[in-house]
């Protein structure tokens, strides 16, 4: 075993150090570039990491295989390679745009040399074959699927010619990095603007497309864009998505409505496109979306209903929207919907370094912008410069080269207050939404979340509330728009690939043009188990699991199961010290195969399984525990070691202390006390765990980059710094902690 690890180990070495010839004159001269590109593509076709690839990840082979292809000019290759990844990544082409601009690029390339014309002619003639075989539902997504940044991919390049100044060879990584990037360059400069312009005159045949700026009472503007299909010339029913990712996909977002016989209608937020009012997120579109409801109920081309629909943002703004419920309003369809104040910008009271990138991303001009946010080098760069300072989390916007009212206004509403709760249904409010509502999430979505906690409260005051749960094995991405066959580089049962789109669209036909609810929606909660290939069907969320088991904070080394309670309390002493910057990742091996990261972490692990079981629901549970400061951050992580050694990740959780009993109330500890820290708004899943595997439970103290530091002084923890550490922080974990795991048993 040792030998085979050592040859590995060798032969990866080996690949990393080997060397293509690249002349350093291609950095500087376009040319040799354009002729050096082919060569370097061919070589990296035939080495070994690429072919590996193909038996570890054909989806990632595959994504390699068809730029390169087309770097060699093998176009018809490419275009073959391109079918075969999308019928990997998603059943029935539900993925049919992705990557199709170089298709396009190939297809006229082939054009070009096959007809002896022009690009630009060849281009064309490619277009308008291929769009004659586009679905409708396709032909939407088209706009924002060729919209290439040229100027970014130009700089890109750049970035990545840079490093091979003055030296005449390439690593294998490196060149496959460049090639992905001259390829960008290359396909979207030679597209642009002429694809955009054949998209739009489609559009034009199509649709009638209209954008107006609108006047609200208070004087502010909002700008709105309309979609209807030519052929529907009588009034329908307006589908709004408030939107402030104001650009490319307020067009796709009309048009997604319009191909499914609705009026599409995309309002912008305030501050966006041509509106000159302040941009500030989240604050007014209570009042807002009100009056723009008023607005197109009003127009010739509505019979006066109205439905919403949109993922993350936008379906935030749909529960801002039943605030004050417009009678227009009929229903509403909220996608992975951000619990404001909930799990963003901070997760159960824990700010994230995110928001800053964020905040940027929408309010840095009337659009997006989009090269800032997706500069993830410069973004972790400024939170490890935050990190490594110990200056106050207060800093980061400082500390970014850009200060932001936005970002210090959300730090002095540490707890949920009232300065969140205004912003959507709060409590009671929820007794009075009476209108269907249908939602979506999944158990890999970053706002699963806040969206869940609007679909509690609403059936926690309103015990009539009409109101549908579809949650399966999708991420942020998947859950607004349709299943991938993988989510975090795993295979999802087909079963749960599904259509969001056409699940939202035949709701609202179900809704607003009395038509048949759809086939998926047997009970008010619909979830897809993992690994069963199947779909369940329960009346309310404690219906998920049927029974549960509790995993005790102990060492199973001491006693026959985790799962038994101990007959006597002791206790786990953890010590971290909060000053220290500089410390490394640790690890423990789980099995032969695999390890988890246990940084600030204590491990403990189950018996091996000898059945099966249906992990259901979110785990809840209380850790006991006494420190010697005010205040802390604890995470916890839920493992699956399955049998075949890996590791899957079932469930997560953190939680400041402090609010873990109220969020709106911060309870400090007392330390050296006992003290009970309730386990609540942990991560749903729902997934079989087969016999053989071992559950891994990892309990600690949130500690990075990511998220702000609590050095337990009980002050306001955006004010503390690293001076404020005092000494290492010292936890008694009790073993009389546990967390239950719900399990559902047919």
């Amino acid at each position: 075993m040792k030998i085979r690890i050592l040859l590995a180990l060798i032969f990866v070495n080996l690949m990393q150090a080997q060397k293509f010839y690249f002349p350093k004159t291609a950095v500087t001269d376009s040319a040799i570039l354009d002729k050096q590109m082919p060569l370097l593509a061919t070589k990296l076709m035939t080495q070994p990491p690429l072919l590996k690839l193909k038996k570890t990840s054909n989806l990632a082979f595959s994504d390699n295989l068809f730029r390169l292809q087309i770097l060699t000019k093998e176009y018809k290759k490419s275009i073959s390679t391109l079918a075969d990844y999308r019928n990997e990544f998603a059943d029935n082409n539900m993925a049919g745009n992705r990557f199709i601009i170089y298709e396009f690029y190939s297809l006229a390339k082939l054009a070009e040399e096959k007809e002896k014309i022009s690009f630009h002619d060849a281009l064309q003639k490619a277009f308008n074959k291929k769009y004659e075989s586009l679905s409708d539902k396709l032909i939407t997504k088209l706009g924002t699927a060729v919209d290439g940044d040229v100027q970014n991919s130009r700089k890109v390049l750049n970035e990545a010619l840079s490093k091979q100044k003055d030296k005449d060879s390439i690593d294998y990584s490196s060149a496959l990095s460049l090639c992905k990037s001259y390829l960008n360059y290359k396909t979207f400069s030679s597209l642009k603007p002429q694809i955009i312009q054949l998209v739009e005159a489609k559009d034009r045949e199509k649709f009638i497309i209209e954008t107006k700026d609108l006047k609200t009472k208070n004087g502010n503007t909002l700008t709105i864009t309309i979609v209807r299909k030519k052929e529907n010339t009588s009034p329908i029913p307006v589908i709004l998505t408030n939107n402030i990712y104001a650009g490319p996909f307020d067009t796709y977002f009309g048009k997604r409505a319009a191909v499914y016989n609705y009026v599409g209608a995309v309002v912008n937020t305030r501050g966006k496109r041509n509106s000159n009012d302040e941009n500030n997120p989240f604050e007014h579109e209570s009042q807002d979306i009100y009056e723009v409801i008023d607005w197109v109920s009003q127009q010739p081309w509505s019979n006066g209903k109205v439905g919403m629909i949109g993922g993350s943002y936008l379906g935030f703004s749909q529960w801002a929207a039943v605030k004050k419920l417009h009678p227009a309003l009929k229903t509403i369809v909220p996608q992975v919907a951000v619990g404001i104040g909930i799990d963003y910008p901070a997760q159960n009271n824990i700010f994230m370094s995110y928001m800053l990138q964020w905040i940027n991303y929408v309010t840095n001009n009337k659009l997006t912008d989009e090269a800032d946010f997706n500069n993830f080098t410069k973004w972790d760069s400024i939170n490890t410069a935050w990190y490594k300072s110990g200056k106050s989390f207060r800093a980061l916007d400082t500390i970014s080269g850009k200060p932001s009212k936005i970002f210090q206004r959300w730090l002095d509403h540490p707890g949920y207050d009232e300065y969140w709760q205004k912003m959507v249904p709060y409590k009671e409010d929820f007794a009075k939404i009476n209108i269907p509502i249908l939602t979506t999430t999944g158990y890999y979505d970053d706002d699963q979340i806040g969206a869940l906690s609007y679909f509690k409260a609403h059936h926690q005051y309103n015990k009539n509330a009409n109101h549908y749960l579809v949650i399966g094995p999708y991420d942020h991405g998947g859950a607004q728009s349709y299943g991938f066959s993988y989510v975090g580089g795993r295979k999802i049962d087909p079963a749960a690939r599904i259509s969001i789109d056409d699940l939202a669209f035949s709701w609202f036909d179900y809704i607003l043009k009395n038509g048949k609810k759809p086939e998926l929606l047997k009970d008010r909660i619909n979830f897809q188990v993992m690994n069963t290939n199947t779909w369940k069907h329960v009346p309310a969320l404690e219906n998920m699991h049927t029974s549960t088991v509790k995993f005790y904070l102990q060492d199973r080394k001491n006693m026959s199961s985790v799962f038994n309670q101990p007959s006597q309390k002791s206790f786990i002493k953890q010590i971290v010290d909060l000053k220290n910057r500089d410390q490394k990742d640790t690890y423990h091996s789980v099995s032969k195969t695999d390890s988890v990261k246990v940084t600030n972490s204590i491990y403990f692990e189950s018996e091996v399984l000898d059945k099966d079981l249906i992990i259901s629901g979110n785990p809840g549970g209380f850790f006991n525990v006494s420190i010697n400061k005010k205040d802390f951050d604890t995470d916890m992580y839920l493992y699956q070691v399955q049998p075949d050694g890996k590791t899957f990740l079932l469930s997560t959780h953190i939680v400041r202390a402090s609010y873990a009993k109220d969020n709106a109330l911060r309870q400090l500890l007392e330390p050296g006390k006992i003290e009970q820290i309730p386990i609540k708004n942990s991560i749903f899943i729902s997934k079989k765990i087969e016999k053989g595997s071992k559950l891994v439970l990892l309990v600690g103290v949130n500690k990075s980059p990511a998220w702000q530091i609590n050095y337990g002084t009980g002050k306001d923890v955006s004010n503390e710094t690293i001076k404020d550490s005092g000494e290492p922080l010292e936890i008694k974990w009790y073993n009389d902690s546990y967390v239950e795991i719900p399990i559902y048993q047919e």
